[in-house]
């Protein structure tokens, strides 16, 4: 390694001059000719880098950079330069390592742990990025960067009310932000306080944001907080806008879809969607949005017709695995079966979402070893996935394997919880009265919403937990020291999926409300987003509470796989609701409800967990 002599540094130091003044050409011209004369000097070789990573030179940028950590092998500032250039590329897990390596050089260095947290958190290694940002903020208290990015990773690993102070501290330093603004706007929203949040995306605007995102989150917490017209005029507004924005045409058929009006002479509600694909075949994002719709919406013929255009101009496994969907959907599944084989041969071997798929349609061809087989490796790859689990025992238990019951265990895993009626109230009957009254106001929708498992119903809109109403504080906080109760009764078992993860107490990863109309149900399903689920019972009609002993209107069911696998498999277990009581049970077992007759409606609050330390 050969350092530069006095008069290259001074020739070193006018590069940077440039660079800073706007004279990039000039600077590129003068590095190369330096990074000539001193080949061997890895100054000369990391400012060649950076001039030519600023002129947009990507490849010849990391070529100095190489050489420059060839002649000074872990230098930390040639491995910041580096790691910054492989990021700007793309190359973020590339770029991770180097800023490891800069950390372990420099750990009181705040400006490496910041990057490491970033570069972390855009690789989804939430929990990594969390560490890394939180010692930058400890470092460094003042760097309102630092604590964007820390809010941005709690919200990432589930701690909302972390990423929110988090936030909080970034705009007391930076209060001009207009991203955090934004991004504290998502978190209230997640924390159940959409009111809030539409303040805080008035002040992202105010502060200059714009976009079709911010405009998209704040329909979303208009819904939220029941400001439905205006809701459905943003909606309107922000796609004729921004007509390429996918999302905005998404949010505008849910609204549409939920809160529309029914019945002889309603708009169908995917007509403004369905205008926006016909009017660019060639956008692909969006056509693809419009064909998931149609499958959510089970209108499969129309999915269909799409698809074969859609592979008529360029195909892709994606849209092979969605034809097979959608034919499984109509009960075609020998046209099915070649496409989801092909499907996995080219793209969905290591894919869990598109491994669920398939073996949806291999339990319902009777193929249940080679499902068995297929979730197992879905487990594999992530051992979190709800889906995955709740195959795999549909799987096992139709092979006979007594692994079923280890895995799901329905009489010592679900439970029927006695919730205690919280302080202020004489009795839970005098609380859920003032509970009801609440959620009465809550659901406005005119159906259900287009991706979840209840038919005939409504459900609130956002996160129910949170919200300011005092019955709703009350219910929450009641609900979680009855779920700390039954905790603590679970055994530990490492070896189990549900059980390896059992802490002390909870986070809520959603929570809602459903009120179920007459001959309403939940359809079996299983929760994506959760470790333990549940149904707390606000309201029950006569013909539930006072049903004959083998009446099971309005009970809840566990084990029994949805009806259109057509497996025939009856519930495992049957549970009678009870008023004022909570139902716990892991999120991956099938659960659903028997549908009921009566002018009263069934109301229930329902949220998903996660586990907290």
């Amino acid at each position: 390694m050969t350092p530069l002599n006095a008069a290259q540094m001074a020739r070193a130091q006018q590069i940077h001059r440039l660079l800073g003044s706007g004279g990039l050409a000039q600077a590129v011209t003068q590095a190369r000719a330096l990074a000539q004369e001193a080949p061997a000097a890895p100054d000369a070789q990391q400012l060649l880098g950076i001039c030519l990573g600023q002129a947009g030179d990507g490849v010849g940028a990391e070529a100095a950079l190489r050489r420059a950590l060839q002649l000074a092998p872990g230098q930390p500032n040639v491995l910041a330069n580096y790691a910054t250039l492989l990021r700007k590329l793309g190359r973020h897990a590339e770029a991770l390592e180097c800023w490891q390596q800069v950390t372990r050089s420099l750990p009181t260095q705040p400006a490496a742990w910041l990057e490491l947290g970033l570069c972390a958190l855009t690789l989804g290694r939430a929990s990594q990025a969390q560490s890394a940002l939180q010692r930058a903020t400890e470092l460094q208290p003042g760097n309102a960067r630092a604590w964007h990015g820390l809010g941005n990773a709690r919200r990432a690993i589930n701690d909302l009310a972390g990423a929110d102070a988090a936030l909080r501290h970034s705009l007391d330093l930076q209060p001009g932000n207009a991203r955090a603004w934004a991004t504290l706007g998502g978190v209230q929203r997640m924390l159940g306080r959409p009111q809030q949040a539409l303040v805080s995306y008035q002040q992202a605007r105010q502060h200059g944001g714009e976009g079709p995102e911010l405009s998209d989150a704040e329909i979303g917490a208009r819904v939220e907080v029941g400001q439905l017209t205006e809701a459905t005029a943003q909606a309107q507004q922000l796609t004729r806008e921004y007509p390429d924005y996918v999302p905005g045409h998404v949010t505008r058929a849910n609204i549409q879809w939920e809160y529309g009006e029914r019945g002889d002479g309603a708009e169908d509600p995917l007509n403004a969607f369905r205008g926006a694909a016909d009017a660019r075949p060639e956008h692909g994002e969006l056509q693809l949005a419009y064909v998931s719709f149609l499958l959510e919406a089970k209108r499969c013929e129309e999915a269909l017709q799409r698809l074969a255009q859609l592979r008529g101009r360029e195909d892709h496994p994606l849209l092979v695995t969605l034809q097979a969907n959608a034919l499984e959907l109509l009960d075609r599944p020998d046209q099915a079966a070649p496409l989801y084989a092909q499907a996995h041969r080219d793209w969905g071997r290591d894919n869990p979402s598109f491994l669920n798929a398939y073996v949806r349609h291999l339990l319902k061809a009777g193929q249940w070893d080679r499902a068995a087989e297929l979730s197992r490796h879905a487990v594999d790859i992530d051992p979190d996935n709800q889906e995955s689990w709740a195959y795999l025992a549909t799987a096992w238990r139709l092979l006979g394997d007594e692994r079923e019951h280890w895995l799901c265990d329905y009489e010592q895993l679900v439970a029927l919880v006695e919730v205690q009626p919280p302080p202020g109230y004489a009795s839970m009957a005098e609380f859920l009265d003032a509970l009801m009254a609440t959620l009465d106001r809550l659901h406005q929708a005119t159906t259900e919403p287009v991706r979840q498992s209840l038919r005939g119903g409504s459900q609130t809109s956002g996160r129910l937990f949170g919200r300011p109403e005092p019955e709703i504080v009350a219910v929450e906080q009641a609900l979680l020291r009855a779920i700390e109760g039954r905790i603590a009764s679970l055994p530990v078992n490492p070896e189990h999926p549900y059980l390896r993860r059992r802490q002390r107490s909870v986070s809520f990863s959603g929570s809602w409300s459903v009120k179920l109309w007459s001959s309403g149900n939940h359809v079996n399903h299983f929760h994506s987003e959760g470790w333990m689920s549940s149904a707390f019972y606000v309201a029950l009609p006569p013909t539930v509470r006072q049903a004959a002993e083998d009446d099971h209107a309005g009970h809840i069911q566990f084990g029994q796989p949805p009806v259109e696998l057509g497996l025939n498999l009856p519930p495992r277990r049957v549970i009678r609701p009870q008023l004022g009581h909570l139902a716990l049970f892991p999120s991956y077992l099938w659960h659903g409800t028997v549908p009921f007759v009566d002018e009263h409606p069934r109301v229930t609050i329902a949220f998903d967990m996660l586990p907290k330390a």
